[in-house]
């Protein structure tokens, strides 16, 4: 009769109503490939029912069928295939309704193999254009339980109507069909080819957006980490000079409270350049975190890599911010040589936060090398 209150007890303890973010987020991403799927199967469908019409008609034409089976065969040629797009694009499963519409395609197919009394030719190019579309939307499970369909339902319309089995083809008919039987396998072919290298794009922007930072466009600290790693195994075995180098941006926190995110987000993007510029390309530049960046310098020692840090230091007094024109921009510097008592690459970039942390102390706006 009442409403329910809602206490503090049963606030906590009762089951959500609504389904959380996780799950519909799921759900969404379900259907969107869904989606996907329908778009990708919808022109091997256009093109295969609707090139069949001509082998179909060739068949038809000498079997002296009624008007009635002609509107049929336009219809399921012309028709059918748009018709299944739609049903299934606003399905609210796009994958099971197209996967649906690939097994009435099967049956349907078997209806028109039994119909022209299993014509060799027409038979052929209808059994591959339906084993191709299987196949490649479905695999082998998929393609064996549509042919399955396909051949009983051909066994049934031959039992049901009694049309008797002709596998012998004419010219005509034969003539009709291997335009059909070479075209499609390369029309097939090329959608494949274009799925192939869609995927490959989006693998290369994966594989960008999981070693670059997304501001910057640096490497980020995980895959920094890897690739220092790397330098130090490579340098190790072939006794290589490499130096390290951890930068931090000075008052970062200051400019962020005082002129807002967007100024210290210039203001990252800023020495970001400063470095690329002063750097050589080959330097591999990370950041490691809000105002913190890494460089792997190799076959560079201490001081060169210090004299490289100076320039950026002398680029960054003359420069102003175009959204804060009031902002200086300094950084501390520590700079850390690989030595033969490290044993760990870590104990590397260990000596290099050591050194940023005594230019910090030292008053910051200044380069510090390891001891």
């Amino acid at each position: 009769m009442f409403p329910k209150i809602m206490n503090d007890n049963n606030f906590y303890t009762s089951a959500p109503s609504q389904p959380d973010s996780d799950s519909l987020q799921s759900q969404d991403e379900q259907y969107r490939a869904g989606q996907q799927f329908v778009r990708r199967a919808k022109m091997p469908r256009v093109a295969g029912i609707g090139g069949l019409y001509f082998p179909l008609a060739g068949v038809m034409v000498t079997q002296s069928l009624a008007g009635g089976w002609w509107l049929v065969l336009l219809s399921w040629a012309f028709i059918w295939p748009h018709f299944a797009w739609q049903r299934a694009v606003r399905a609210s499963d796009p994958k099971r309704a197209e996967l649906t519409n690939l097994k009435t395609d099967a049956i349907f197919a078997g209806i028109w193999i039994a119909i022209i009394g299993v014509n060799v030719m027409p038979t052929a190019a209808m059994v591959m254009m339906i084993g191709v579309n299987l196949m490649g939307a479905g695999g082998p499970k998929l393609c064996g339980l549509g042919m399955l369909l396909l051949v009983a339902t051909c066994l049934g319309t031959l039992q049901i109507t009694g049309i008797p089995v002709v596998l012998t083809s004419t010219p005509l008919e034969g003539w009709l069909s291997i335009p059909f039987l070479m075209l499609y396998p390369m029309l097939f072919a090329w959608g494949s080819y274009k799925t192939a290298n869609r995927l490959a794009a989006q693998k290369r922007r994966l594989q960008v957006m999981s070693t670059r930072d997304g501001m910057t466009g640096v490497y980020n600290r995980r895959y920094w980490e890897i690739l220092l790693r790397n330098e130090y195994d490579n340098c190790r075995r072939h006794e290589l000079t490499s130096t390290v180098l951890l930068i931090d941006l000075d008052h970062f926190k200051t400019i962020n409270d005082t002129c807002g995110h967007d100024v210290g987000d210039e203001a990252i993007i800023a020495l970001t350049h400063h470095l690329q510029m002063s750097l050589r390309g080959g330097d591999v530049i990370g950041r490691f975190g809000g105002d913190e960046f890494a460089v792997i310098m190799n076959g560079t020692s201490a001081e060169s890599a210090a004299a490289a840090m100076s320039r950026v230091h002398a680029r960054l007094a003359t420069f102003r911010l175009s959204c804060a024109p009031h902002v200086t921009l300094h950084i501390s510097v520590g700079v850390a040589p690989l030595t033969a008592d490290m044993l760990h690459y870590r104990e590397w970039l260990k000596a290099a936060d050591v050194a940023l942390y005594k230019a910090k102390k030292a008053g910051r706006n200044r380069t510090e090398i390891a001891a």
